[in-house]
């Protein structure tokens, strides 16, 4: 686990090693490659490259679109591969006992991911959308579907705990398979039904969801293992860390770049035509995104935990599953449907509060005691 502090340079971490020495504060600034050094500036560009396809380039959306299998978006699977094999690559896998036998941090993610995360999303639905109701719903749907790919590399810029960050996001895996139908029939029918308020239904199939964890999260989590067990075997330790890891961990960012033009492309046309009811639908987004974060990193402060699995407890119980959310959604009121266009505004506002918070997460660092890291 990395023990070392650096300033806003230390996304640096995406492409070191796991436990690389850290050089002082003044020449990190120059050892920061270029991509790492800028790494807000190029999301940004990712961003409005993505938006300007979808809008001025006509039937792109529809070609990425198509280029699906059973519901999940090829270019979008293989960006999500490319951008978190590098970070699962680096899990240290025999480590990952320490995490599980920590029941204060899987306890606290499963509170935050599955009962306050999505009261939170509900509450601010209805009162920010109170007068939109497929807007609302679209809403709600996004806060049940829990992070299981993205979060992965939010919580490496940050320099989480990696392996507390493996299991957490395979536990909220199982869980969305089981729970996610459920509770979208709860939020959306029963506890409307209990206050009087309007409802809704949602037909969402288990398999469907299963499906997005297998692709966003079981392919590139095995692959990551089997790296590490063949590499370890066939190299050592200390070789697989210091060279095999520094020449696959600039893809991660590459992944996430390609990945984030391909979503924002996808709905570039939709965004771009309706900027006033994406402002509205962005606000309770902000609020969900900053009150979701902020109450992670202060339970896991209180519970005493290091920063690094504040960390990762912060950024999982912020992340949602835009993909999921954006499928389901469609699949139930169709892709011209208030509800997807809820969903697709929720990566527009993610990506640039989560890069945001990986820098106040870096600046809080300070405040912890340093632990020393295992050998």
């Amino acid at each position: 686990m990395r023990d070392h502090w650096r300033p806003g340079p230390d996304l640096l971490l995406v492409t070191a090693t796991p436990d690389a020495p850290a050089p002082p504060s003044e020449q990190v600034a120059a050892r920061l490659s270029t991509l790492d050094r800028f790494l807000p500036v190029w999301i940004g560009l990712a961003m409005a490259a993505g938006l300007v396809l979808g809008r001025l380039v006509p039937g792109l959306g529809g070609a990425v679109s198509a280029v699906e299998v059973r519901g999940v978006s090829l270019p979008i699977a293989l960006g999500l591969l490319v951008m978190m094999y590098p970070v699962l690559a680096k899990v240290r896998y025999d480590r990952l006992d320490t995490v599980t036998g920590d029941r204060r941090m899987l306890v606290s993610s499963l509170v935050l991911n599955w009962v306050v995360g999505p009261a939170l999303m509900f509450t601010l639905a209805w009162v920010f959308l109170y007068d939109l109701p497929e807007y609302r719903t679209g809403l709600i749907i996004v806060g049940l579907a829990r992070c299981i790919a993205m979060v992965i590399i939010w919580n490496d810029l940050a320099c989480g705990d990696r392996e507390a960050a493996a299991v957490l996001v395979a536990l909220n895996s199982v869980f969305q398979v089981f729970a996610f139908g459920a509770l979208g029939w709860f939020y959306l029918s029963v506890l409307p039904g209990w206050l009087g308020l309007p409802q809704e239904t949602l037909d969402v199939s288990p398999w469907q969801i299963a499906a997005s964890v297998v692709v966003f999260l079981g392919i590139p989590l095995l692959l990551g293992y089997l790296s590490r067990r063949v590499g370890e075997k066939r190299w050592g330790r200390t070789a697989y860390e210091r060279s095999f890891l520094p020449r696959i961990g600039p893809w991660a960012l590459y992944g996430l770049l390609f990945t984030i033009v391909v979503l924002f492309a996808l709905q570039g046309d939709t965004i771009t035509s309706n900027p006033l009811d994406v402002a509205r639908i962005a606000l309770p987004l902000l609020v969900y995104f900053a009150l979701m974060w902020g109450g992670g990193f202060v339970l896991g402060r209180g519970l005493g935990m290091t920063y690094e699995r504040t960390t990762t407890l912060a950024f999982t119980a912020a992340g949602n599953n835009f993909e999921l959310a954006i499928a389901v959604a469609i699949a139930t009121f169709g892709v011209t449907s208030g509800q997807a266009l809820a969903g697709v505004v929720g990566p527009l506002i993610e990506v640039p509060v989560l890069v945001a918070l990986v820098y106040v997460s870096l600046a809080l660092r300070k405040r912890y005691p340093r632990v020393p890291a295992p050998a």
